[in-house]
């Protein structure tokens, strides 16, 4: 990342706060999938639900099936995006927008809204290979936005936990903020916050699949997306840093 980083400079007149706190970008993504859902559950009738899951949620059995009968795999081509603008439930989506707007923010503000919205959607892809893989057979369906935004968590550890470097100017001597530099994947585990909250994040996430076999519920969660997409946005944030 360029050593020199800039404030982000506010739009609103002088005087006036902000209306939302949140970037555009997350507030416009937010909007979406809020309203995705609101059409999917107050517009759509059961026959239309089942319908937008068949065409946009992501099924991995569909690779199986593709030898028989090839037109079943078309949506193979996109639902590995769209799967994450779909939600099971008003919980399930507020939980996601929540930490969308906990974890995006750092990364639209240190690169954007268009690197922002690539690491969002690549994760969702990770998160979804790495589902295939392991449900495969099981004619299950992927949907939620979890895996993209476990993407941009993986993102904003790398720097969101880095000590802030300073400078003194060399005409006035005031001091300068140069930002957070983004850390190598070894000072990731070498730094005590960020090292503790990665583990702890893969460590719950690995022990999903546990979970129905300690209590013997049904627990529902794609953990497999959310490592998939975590270790997507963890090792791609890097091409978006600035050359000095």
């Amino acid at each position: 990342m360029n050593e020199q980083e800039s404030a982000p400079v506010s739009q609103e007149p002088e005087g006036r706060e902000p209306v939302f706190l949140l970037p555009l970008s997350i507030t416009a993504l937010a909007g979406v999938l809020i309203a995705i859902h609101l059409a999917s559950t107050l517009v759509l009738n059961p026959d239309g639900q089942v319908d937008l899951l068949f065409w946009f949620a992501f099924q991995p059995y569909r690779i199986v099936v593709a030898g028989v009968d090839p037109s079943i795999a078309i949506p193979l081509i996109w639902t590995p995006f769209t799967h994450a603008l779909l939600h099971a439930g008003w919980e399930h989506l507020l939980i996601n927008v929540a930490w969308l707007a906990i974890f995006a923010t750092p990364v639209v503000r240190r690169y954007g809204a268009g690197p922002m919205l690539f690491l969002f959607l690549i994760s969702a892809f990770a998160g979804a290979a790495l589902f295939a893989a392991t449900t495969l057979y099981s004619q299950v369906y992927l949907i939620g936005a979890s895996g993209g935004v476990a993407g941009l968590t993986g993102a904003a550890i790398r720097f969101m936990f880095q000590p802030v470097l300073m400078a003194r100017d060399a005409e006035t001597g005031e001091p300068v903020v140069l930002g957070r530099r983004l850390a190598s994947l070894r000072e990731v585990f070498v730094n005590p916050r960020s090292r503790f909250f990665t583990l702890i994040w893969l460590a719950l996430n690995a022990a999903v699949p546990l979970v129905p076999l300690l209590t013997g519920s049904a627990l529902s969660i794609a953990w497999q997306a959310h490592l998939g997409g975590f270790a997507a946005g963890f090792l791609l944030v890097p091409l978006f840093e600035r050359k000095s």
